[in-house]
């Protein structure tokens, strides 16, 4: 694949789509905390992995605008919160583009104004429970549905082998009574059916947000896919699913 630009990318974090008010990515980690067992006769140090972790921290514009960066950020938010930073790798985001998601902290909203007058924030959220989870995005960054649909699907050319997956959900907006946001596996991109632990909670707010996830002794099949589906009825359904099929075994 050739190299691509940063262009094109959406922040989702608390139930909110943030894009537009966010100026950078300052920084994206994870991974194991790297722990020194170098002893006394090695001449090299020897580290091995520890306790998973990871932290997101962006630069925010100041926006006050009613469900914009400002009146969501500054609430300071002691319980956890959850964030998709979604990476488009073409002219438009797509099914399948790589994504960034965590359940974290906020650790901070510090305001600072620059010599040329811009009024910027920075924003850290510091991972809490399962570290940083890079995978994949289920809709094209935030779609919209109008009636129970059957999402786009993704090909991985093969099945995994009893590991599971973790999958992310922001809901920036419902108009109706509920709708239920699932993923669905399929051999032959033509059978589909439920992933087992693949349903979110049924959505009858704004501004919702859940991670969920299956056994680690799952199987998904080749092909997945994002469905929503109603008992009462909705006419409008705005949301983001990014997923990680795990290849290693997952650890908590």
């Amino acid at each position: 694949m050739s190299k691509i630009n940063g262009l094109g990318h959406k922040l989702f974090t608390a139930g909110y789509d943030l894009s537009g008010d966010t100026g950078s990515l300052d920084s994206a980690s994870g991974g194991p905390n790297l722990l020194d067992t170098t002893s006394i006769e090695d001449s090299v140090p020897s580290k091995i992995g520890g306790r998973r972790d990871g932290s997101l921290a962006f630069t925010s514009f100041f926006n006050t605008a009613a469900g914009r960066a400002h009146p969501v950020l500054s609430l300071y938010p002691t319980a956890d919160v959850q964030a998709i930073y979604a990476m488009s790798v073409g002219s438009a985001m797509a099914v399948g583009d790589p994504s960034i998601s965590l359940v974290a902290k906020q650790a901070n909203y510090d305001g600072s104004i620059g010599a040329d007058g811009a009024f910027t924030f920075s924003v850290n959220y510091e991972a809490n429970g399962f570290g940083i989870e890079a995978g994949k995005m289920l809709t094209a960054g935030l779609r919209t549905d109008s009636t129970a649909t059957n999402g786009a699907s993704l090909d991985f050319g093969a099945a995994s082998t009893l590991l599971g997956l973790q999958a992310f959900l922001q809901v920036t907006n419902i108009t109706g009574t509920d709708a239920t946001v699932k993923l669905q596996d399929s051999a032959d991109d033509s059978a589909w059916a439920d992933i087992t632990g693949g349903a979110f909670a049924v959505v009858n707010s704004d501004n919702t947000e859940e991670r969920i996830a299956t056994s680690a002794s799952l199987t998904i099949r080749r092909y997945i896919r994002v469905i929503t589906t109603t008992s009462a009825g909705f006419s409008s359904l705005s949301f983001a699913v990014a997923f990680r099929r795990n290849l290693v075994a997952p650890a908590f």
